[in-house]
């Protein structure tokens, strides 16, 4: 339903939402509204979308299949962001911890990840990241 929530859990309507950054509509601004369009992406595993937003010196491409395979097995529960250091429109690089919610198999499982962005021109990436 194109009037539904963001699974991103910004309270918004998808459409009006991460479906404008992952479809390309419009950039992300800030490292958390990237980090909020890739964990929507896991969520419609959407490999594209994750190798193209992905910084290209830390970019996966040999894993896009395994990943949409994974993001697909899984049930996505919701993200919850922690806490972020930089990572404004203004800002070269920036930090967004994040929480993310998944059913494997039956059991609740998570993604405890502090993430590294970079921008390149006016284009967040995702970097890198240390889970917790």
């Amino acid at each position: 339903m194109a009037d539904s929530l963001c699974p991103c859990g910004s309270k918004k309507l998808k459409n009006a939402c991460c479906e404008l950054i992952s479809s390309g509509k419009r950039e992300a601004t800030t490292a958390e509204e990237l980090m909020r369009s890739r964990y929507t992406a896991f969520t419609k595993a959407d490999g594209a979308y994750l190798m193209k937003s992905h910084h290209p010196e830390t970019r996966p491409v040999k894993d896009r299949k395994a990943i949409e395979n994974w993001a697909k097995s899984v049930q996505w529960m919701g993200l919850v962001i922690l806490g972020k250091q930089a990572g404004e429109a203004s800002d070269s690089s920036g930090h967004v911890e994040f929480r993310a919610l998944y059913l494997e198999r039956g059991e609740m499982h998570q993604i405890h990840e502090n993430s590294l962005f970079r921008k390149q021109g006016e284009k967040w990436y995702y970097h890198s990241g240390v889970h917790l």
